[in-house]
């Protein structure tokens, strides 16, 4: 969410104002909307740039709304002078080209065999099922320590998935669910219904400060760096087999089908091993 946040503030600068010329899809799979065409962008101007979770609203004249949901290996590719190439179906990384009247423009692209970036074109931000989902903002102002801990009320599932659910709270996602459980000194596995008050203070605490100094590190960078940007800053998160720069222990993993969780055990389980499958629980 903080690189979202930040492509938002580089599009806001950039490319509100601006009027879209032309787009080009590139990967039909990634839109997925038909009434309005994506060609009902041609011509209208650019008025506003919003965050919803980890998706860019881009308004559009009257009533149009392009979304688009980045996924896991998609990013945003920005031109002040973009490319005249014709982008060939299926034969590039590009899933979409929009180009605007200074011929700056950028490309949404996508790396790797699973392809998740998604693109709607919409009259309604909230007909896109995943807005329409979402939850609360944890950066929203009335995002408060007693609504953080009304939602994990009841719940009898490990915090690690809780934080990383949408649908309870917009935007954290895997890799700054992982820092902020380190920064709260909580295991990933922690039942979210057991914490006791001064857990709840202190993750709720980590959750807004880890984010909060996140979206400040990307505010500004242009979309090239914000990656690099984000790896930087992590202490635990993609770091398996470093050092823990709070206690000096070696970080560990627990992977998935799909992902990893990384932790520090002596921040986070008193030592312990999380075993190395899914739903582990801690090795005796």
């Amino acid at each position: 969410m903080p690189e979202v946040q930040g492509l938002v503030r580089f599009l806001g600068e950039r490319a509100v104002g601006r009027t879209i010329t032309r787009t080009s899809v590139g990967a039909i799979a990634a839109l997925k909307t038909f009434d309005p065409p994506i060609t009902a962008l041609h011509g209208e101007p650019i008025t506003a740039a919003h965050r919803r979770g980890k998706f860019v609203v881009l308004s559009c004249g009257p009533g149009l709304h392009l979304v688009f949901h980045l996924a896991k290996a998609g990013w945003l590719r920005w031109y002040e002078l973009l490319p005249t190439t014709l982008i060939k179906p299926g034969k590039s990384p590009i899933a979409l080209r929009i180009a605007l009247d200074d011929d700056s423009g950028f490309d949404l692209t996508e790396a790797g065999t699973k392809k998740s970036l998604a693109v709607s074109v919409v009259r309604d931000p909230a007909e896109v099922a995943g807005i329409a989902r979402l939850g609360p903002d944890p950066l929203d102002e009335s995002f408060d320590r007693d609504t953080f801990a009304a939602l994990l009320t009841g719940r009898r599932t490990q915090i690690k998935g809780l934080l990383r659910d949408q649908s309870v709270i917009a935007g954290i996602g895997n890799a700054y669910s992982d820092e902020i459980l380190h920064a709260a000194r909580l295991s990933p596995y922690a039942i979210a219904a057991t914490l006791s008050d001064s857990e709840i203070d202190e993750l709720f605490g980590a959750m807004r400060r880890t984010l909060t100094d996140a979206v400040a590190e990307a505010s500004g960078k242009p979309p090239a760096d914000l990656k690099d940007a984000k790896r930087a800053g992590f202490r635990v998160h993609a770091r398996r087999g470093e050092t823990c720069p709070v206690c000096g222990d070696t970080v560990r993993s627990v992977f998935f089908a799909d992902r990893s969780l990384e932790y520090c055990p002596t921040c986070q389980t008193g030592g312990k091993i999380l075993a190395d499958r899914r739903l582990s629980r801690l090795l005796k």
